[in-house]
């Protein structure tokens, strides 16, 4: 079959598998991200060579866990008794737990971003590895399912828009850098990416941004001079992060010797290939979701 054949059908598949899940139900959408994770988790561990078995259960644990704690409301409590004759009820809400599991991760993703200018870099520590698994692909996830909730309840659209402005990103940076790109823009870690490039596929995600806005997720709602500078500030988040997320995948990628994280999409490579800016963008864009909420 012609390759690029083989991968507009792979990539056909995704899309449809994606959008579908989302506006089916939040259970499915659920699924999905924990088959990702599945997947992602799997050729994660291929790349950094570390044992499967232990973080494919943990991450599929963690994520169902938190999953639950999160969105279906259960409390997690510590009772303990008869401290000076009384009860003492320790419990995490979510909002705490939220706190602590971005912090994680947003330290783990500055320790990303370092580790793309770590030149002599040829191995990765044992606790790295780990490190790396938790906070560069497990909790992503979780973030990922938790923006899908806006401020509020389920709203697929926030998803569906997010994922617009990171194909419109890719799409055009790969577009601009191809026809007008000059200057390198991380050349050991990326020889094709460009700085044009990348300030193209930012400029376009912007404008998506805006049209996101005013025809999708306004549609239905007054046009608001708030909707369209959460969206444009998100197309930036999108732009600049995703941007990072795929030279940081694309660091692992080359320390491990291999041009893909798998083969599972045909064309395309792996799971992690195609979600590489996704998560790392997620835990990005929950913090500004929060410092909204905090704002407003």
């Amino acid at each position: 079959m012609n390759e690029t054949l083989k991968r507009g059908i792979s990539g056909a598949v995704y899309i449809i598998l994606l959008l579908t899940s989302i506006l089916f139900s939040t259970e499915s959408f659920f699924i999905l991200f924990g088959i990702f994770l599945f997947i992602s988790i799997y050729e994660f561990c291929n790349l950094v060579q570390i044992n499967k078995l232990i973080p494919i259960l943990f991450g599929t644990f963690f994520y169902t866990i938190l999953t639950a704690i999160c969105f279906y409301k259960l409390e997690t409590q510590l009772v303990i008794d008869e401290i000076f004759n009384k009860k003492i009820i320790i419990s995490f809400n979510n909002n705490q737990l939220n706190l602590i599991l971005l912090v994680i991760t947003l330290v783990v993703s500055i320790k990303c971003i370092l580790f793309l200018f770590y030149d002599a870099v040829l191995k990765i520590s044992t606790s790295s590895k780990y490190l790396y698994l938790i906070g560069y692909i497990i909790l992503p996830f979780v973030f990922i399912t938790k923006i899908s909730f806006g401020l509020k309840s389920y709203n697929p659209k926030i998803i569906i828009g997010l994922f617009i402005l990171i194909w419109t990103n890719d799409t055009f940076a790969y577009i601009v850098g191809k026809s007008i790109g000059k200057h390198k823009l991380f050349e050991r870690i990326s020889p094709k990416k460009t700085i044009e490039g990348f300030l193209g596929g930012v400029t376009f995600a912007v404008l998506a941004g805006f049209l996101i806005s005013k025809y999708y997720i306004q549609a239905n709602y007054n046009f608001s001079q708030k909707s369209i500078l959460i969206w444009i500030s998100l197309a930036i988040i999108v732009g600049v992060m995703g941007t990072i997320g795929d030279l940081i995948e694309s660091k692992f990628k080359r320390i491990a010797g291999v041009k893909d994280s798998g083969k599972i999409m045909p064309g395309h490579g792996g799971i992690l290939d195609r979600l590489d800016s996704v998560i790392f963008v997620a835990p990005f864009v929950f913090l500004f979701y929060q410092i909204l909420n905090y704002v407003s």
